[in-house]
Order: structure tokens, then C-alpha cells, then sequence
């Protein structure tokens, strides 16, 4: 005689045991809803809580694209674009990053302003103001890139072509949005920047502050792992390799205790310095001078005079044939 067959649960039926579980983890949940509501009348946690709206992450990220689109025609986007209607895409581009910028930097603004309680700065207007002259500053940026492009051409030999390298290259993507962010971040704009900067570093694995100041024709080769802090000062023709940190020494704090935020705490490095992969240089008062290389895996606190090679001592290796080691 054959055995029994199990009769499966119809489809969508649960368990009657299950139910009653879940009815009682679900019993439970107000509770914590009101724990979590009551953290938010203090201060020891945070909240965001009847407070102007924030700019929009994903809005600022396509205000990012559509600043590309316009830096490189035909890259991206706008592929198959043409002489014939190139004044037409460029103007419908400008006109929409416009707005959009606008809009942005106005919930920006607004946002300090309330979540502050600073003065009226008449957000609608100053937003408007600095989207423009960010408009404005788009002839300079696709100058400035263009040295960064034919300065990764120049300086890396696994480069196939500019389209390579514009197209693919991450080195060039970080570059590109700290140009962008730095110029918001030059005009004042709260927020938007680091948003910026931090969608960089998240898809490039490579950090720069939008405070930092970056000279022409800068180059990052590979680039994962380098961080470039806020008042890092970099001149015209510097390449960096992966693994680079130009970081801070330590943090000053006011007679307040509170830390100096204004104070140079990031190197600086002059013109055609390199930087080799793994090197940490530290420090507001370092200085690299000219035309200096910097070896890999170097750790500096003090300053390098120009035309000066900065090397690690080799360590001494040990090799052992594995027939060797069989024997002992």
C-alpha cells in the first residue's frame, strides 16, 4: 500500500502557529515607535523633524551629469550630437542646469538659514544669483579640464586615446566633479559640495574635499584609495598615484576646546611634484617643494625643498626556494 501524500498548505496559507508569531512580534512594534519618537525630543539623538527640506540627493547627482554632458559634448548623453544642432543641445543643457542649480542651491540656503536661524538672505534670489554665476564659469572649467585630460594622456602610457580617458578613466571622473564642487564650494554653497564629493568617492574610491586647491593639468593615475583634505594646496602638473593621503598632522582646537576649523591643517605641493602609490604626507606647515618625487610608501611631517627625490629605503628580502624549505 502506498504511503500517504502530504496535503501542501493552499498557496498564501500560513501556519496557524506562524500567524500567532507574527501577530505577537507585530503586537510589540508601538512600543519601540514610541521609544524611537521619544529620542526625538532631546538631544542626544538626531532628527530632521518639521525642518526645511533638505536638496535632493538624486537631483544634485543629475545636475552632476548634466554638468558633463555640457563640460564634454557627445560623451555621454548627448552622444550623436552635431555641429548643426550643437547650439541647440548646449543651450537646452545651460537652461536646464540652470534651473535645476537654482532650485537646489535655494533649498540649500533656505535650509541653513531656518535650520540656524541665521538672517534672511532671500534664498529664492541668492540661489538664482549663484546658479548663474556657476553658468557663467562653464568656459573655464572645460579650459582647466581639458589640461587635466591631456595631463593623464601625457603621463600614463596605457592610455589609448583622450576619448579613453574622458570616457572610462576614474581619475578623471573625481576631477571633473571636485572642478564642479569646488566652484560651488568657492561660491559659498552649503551642502550641495559634499554631496558632490562623496558621490565621487563613492563610485572612485577616491576622496577629495571640495575645499581643496588644485592647480592645471593635475592627474590622478588609478587612483583608489587617495584622499585629498580640505585645505590640501596642489599646484600646476601634479600626478598623483593610488594609495596617496594628503591628510592632516592633528587637529588644533580654539581656547573654546572646540576644533579649528579655519586653521591650514592638509599639505601643500608645489608645481610637477610627484607622488609615488602608498606615500602619506601629513600636515598644514609641510611643504613639497618643485619638481620633487616622493617614493612609494613614504610617511612625511616635514617639508621637502624643491627638485628633491624622497626615497624608502629597500627592505631587505629573504627568498627561500620551496625545495629548500622541504629539506630543513
Amino acid at each position: 500500500m502506498a504511503p500517504a501524500k502530504k496535503i501542501p498548505h493552499a498557496k498564501n496559507e500560513a501556519c496557524p502557529k506562524e500567524q500567532q508569531n507574527k501577530a505577537d512580534y507585530r503586537s510589540l512594534l508601538p512600543g519601540i515607535v514610541d521609544q524611537v519618537v521619544a529620542s526625538c525630543s532631546g538631544n542626544a539623538c538626531f532628527e530632521h523633524v518639521e525642518a526645511e527640506p533638505l536638496p535632493s540627493r538624486q537631483h544634485v547627482i543629475e545636475i552632476l551629469d548634466s554638468c558633463r554632458d555640457i563640460l564634454f559634448p557627445g560623451y555621454f548623453r548627448n552622444q550623436g550630437i552635431d555641429r548643426v544642432s550643437l547650439n541647440y543641445q548646449l543651450g537646452l543643457e545651460i537652461s536646464g542646469l540652470y534651473e535645476r542649480l537654482a532650485r537646489e542651491i535655494t533649498h540649500a540656503i533656505r535650509h541653513e538659514c531656518l535650520r540656524h536661524e541665521h538672517s534672511c538672505s532671500h534664498c529664492e534670489e541668492a540661489g538664482r544669483e549663484t546658479a548663474f554665476r556657476f553658468i557663467q564659469d562653464l568656459p573655464r572649467l572645460r579650459e582647466i579640464l581639458a589640461t587635466d585630460v591631456r595631463a593623464a594622456y601625457e603621463g600614463d602610457p596605457a592610455a589609448g586615446s583622450y576619448d579613453e580617458i574622458i570616457f572610462s578613466y576614474p581619475g578623471m571622473y573625481a576631477i571633473t566633479v571636485y572642478r564642479i564642487a569646488n566652484e560651488l564650494y568657492g561660491l559659498a554653497v552649503p551642502i550641495l559640495p559634499r554631496i558632490m564629493s562623496e558621490h565621487a568617492h563613492s563610485i572612485t574610491g577616491i576622496d577629495i574635499h571640495p575645499g581643496a586647491t588644485i592647480g592645471s593639468s593635475f592627474f590622478i593615475d588609478h587612483g583608489t584609495g587617495v584622499v585629498i583634505g580640505q585645505t590640501s594646496t596642489i599646484g600646476n602638473r601634479v600626478k598623483l598615484y593610488q594609495g596617496v593621503t594628503l591628510g592632516a598632522l592633528s587637529f588644533k582646537r580654539d581656547d573654546a576646546g572646540d576644533l579649528d576649523r579655519r586653521s591650514k591643517r592638509h599639505p601643500t605641493l608645489e608645481d610637477e611634484v610627484t607622488v609615488y602609490a602608498g606615500s602619506t604626507i601629513l600636515g598644514g606647515d609641510t611643504v613639497i617643494g618643485a619638481r620633487s618625487v616622493i617614493g612609494g610608501n613614504t610617511w612625511l611631517t616635514h617639508s621637502v625643498p624643491p627638485d628633491t627625490k624622497v626615497l624608502l629605503k629597500s627592505p631587505e628580502l629573504i627568498m627561500k626556494s620551496a625545495q629548500t624549505s622541504a629539506e630543513k
